[in-house]
C-alpha cells in the first residue's frame, strides 16, 4: 500500500487545486494500482506539529512519508513519482 498524504487547511484556493490534480491523476490510473493507494488529507488548522512544520508551504504532499512537493502540483511529475512508488 502507498500513502499519499495531501497536508493543507480549509479555504486554501491551491490546496484545492492540489486536491484536484491528485483526483485527476488517481482516476487516471488503473483499478488496481487506485485500490493499493491510500490517500490521507490533513490540516494544519488540526495539527500544532504540522503548522510548525509546513504553514509556509501548503500544500504539501508527501508520498509515503516523504515529500514531494509543496506550492504547486504537476499532474505529470504525481503520476511519474507514483508509478515509482507503487512498483
Amino acid at each position: 500500500m502507498t500513502t499519499l498524504t495531501i497536508i493543507g487547511k480549509p479555504d486554501c484556493h491551491l490546496c484545492e487545486v492540489a486536491s484536484e490534480v491528485v483526483d485527476a491523476v488517481v482516476a487516471e490510473m488503473p483499478d488496481a494500482a487506485a485500490e493499493r493507494l491510500e490517500i490521507v488529507e490533513k490540516s494544519i488548522a488540526d495539527d500544532p506539529a504540522l503548522y510548525e512544520r509546513w504553514w509556509e508551504k501548503i500544500p504539501v504532499l508527501l508520498i509515503d512519508g516523504e515529500l514531494h512537493t509543496h506550492w504547486r502540483v504537476s499532474p505529470d511529475r504525481l503520476r511519474q513519482a507514483l508509478e515509482e512508488a507503487m512498483k
